[in-house]
């Protein structure tokens, strides 16, 4: 295996607020959970077919693998993050390109933290609504904007990685 350059990236303003975003949408999916946890019924959806209609069904106490589960992945891809010259590249990394591979590499793990966690609140919210009565799925456009939300973005980056050769 290659020996990559190590090296610690400067936060720009954008990364920081992406971080700052992150973690309190992290905070606000355990609030909005927590708040309404008493009110739920015992049985609440815990899994949703491709049209956004809930399929399955289970305690409520699932609705708290949500917040966890969000909480856990964006702090696995932070810490993850901080190694960025162990990531898997479109191409050879050189130390003439290893700063602009890892930046964007980097930006796109930053972005990705954050559409994860919106989609896992999004996900939270409608679970409480439908399961107190409001609504009765997540809406047919959900699937397909979740994929856009990821895989956008995930192809702009590559990309900008076969770019930045």
């Amino acid at each position: 295996m290659e020996e990559r350059p190590k090296m610690i990236l400067e936060l720009t303003i954008a990364d920081k607020l992406f971080e700052i975003v992150g973690w309190l949408l992290i905070a606000v999916i355990w609030g909005l959970t927590i708040k309404n946890y008493s009110n739920l019924p015992e049985t609440i959806p815990t899994h949703y077919n491709g049209a956004g209609q809930a399929d399955g069904f289970g305690a409520k106490t699932t609705i708290l693998t949500l917040p966890l589960m969000s909480t856990v992945l964006f702090i696995g891809l932070t810490v993850l993050n901080k190694f960025p010259h162990v990531f898997n590249y479109p191409t050879n990394i050189t130390q003439a390109n290893a700063f602009r591979q890892y930046t964007n590499a980097t930006r796109l793990i930053r972005y990705l933290k954050l559409i994860i966690v919106f989609i896992f609140g999004f996900i939270a919210f409608k679970t409480i609504q439908i399961a107190n009565g409001e609504t009765d799925g997540l809406g047919v456009w959900c699937l397909p904007l979740t994929l856009g939300l990821i895989f956008i973005p995930t192809i702009y980056f590559l990309i900008n990685s076969f770019k930045t050769k």
